[in-house]
């Protein structure tokens, strides 16, 4: 084959392992980019115990680096229809889904559609479905969607002091809000896998309730672990993140 397939579009390898045991599934947050998750993939093709078993698949959104002239997505159902096509290549493989933010809600939505879901998934940073809130971050102006980057201390700095960067990037975080503030799930939907929930102690987007109700959206097993910090608990933290992660890596490896 020549060329670029759809999941090389899709899905990105940073340390590839063609015979890995597990494969880990990284779901970006609004705004996020596959390169978020480069430092995860990094420690784990370095860990004693997991290198060569695991490997990494980042998703890449469109709208954003070198797909940024792409149109992104602002339908989470849809964006879940496409990562899923993506996965295709890897559904016979043992998966290992984690997702932040948005990208918790993705990837739960994208295992709901797997005729072989994943062995498990890693909810970060995100309330359940069950507990909406009324957001409307994507109807802001630009100053007011900066503000609400700036408060979550997730974007670099040096692209929130770039107005002309900025601008290129925000229709991408704009649709990105779209998506995951308009999305809905119907009453009572789970998942087979087990499930653990990542969140920081302080992050303004998700309470300690809000958290455990993901435990009503799996029918396997519910774990949570509650890290010191705000909504990027994990990029304050990205040892005891790592540690914890490699913990649920291990249990199916």
């Amino acid at each position: 084959m020549t060329g670029p397939t759809e999941s090389d579009t899709w899905i990105r390898r940073f340390h590839p392992v063609p015979e890995a045991a597990v494969r880990l599934v990284c779901f970006p947050h609004a705004g996020g980019s596959a390169t978020y998750y480069f430092p995860v993939s990094t420690a784990l093709s370095r860990s004693a115990d997991l290198a060569q078993k695991v490997e990494v698949l980042a998703v890449q959104y469109p709208g954003r680096q070198d797909r940024r002239h792409e149109t992104p997505f602002t339908d989470l159902g849809l964006l879940a229809d496409a990562v899923h096509e993506a996965l295709l290549p890897w559904q016979d493989d043992r998966l290992v889904f984690f997702g932040h933010s948005m990208g918790a809600s993705l990837a739960f939505e994208v295992a709901r559609r797997m005729d072989r879901p994943p062995v498990a998934l890693v909810a970060s940073g995100r309330r359940a479905p069950s507990t909406p809130r009324d957001e409307s971050v994507h109807r802001r102006d630009e100053a007011g969607v900066i503000a609400e980057l700036k408060r979550l201390s997730g974007t670099d700095p040096s692209l929130l002091q770039d107005d002309e960067l900025l601008r290129l990037f925000l229709p991408a975080i704009r649709a990105d809000y779209q998506a995951i503030e308009t999305y809905r799930c119907p009453a009572g939907t789970t998942v087979p896998c087990p499930v653990t929930v990542f969140v920081g102690d302080s992050d303004p987007h998700v309470t300690m309730d809000e958290a455990r109700a993901w435990a009503g959206h799996t029918t396997g097993g519910f774990g949570m672990e509650v890290f010191e910090g705000g909504h990027f608990y994990l990029s304050a933290r990205p040892a005891a993140t790592i540690e914890r992660l490699s913990a649920v890596l291990r249990a199916h490896v």
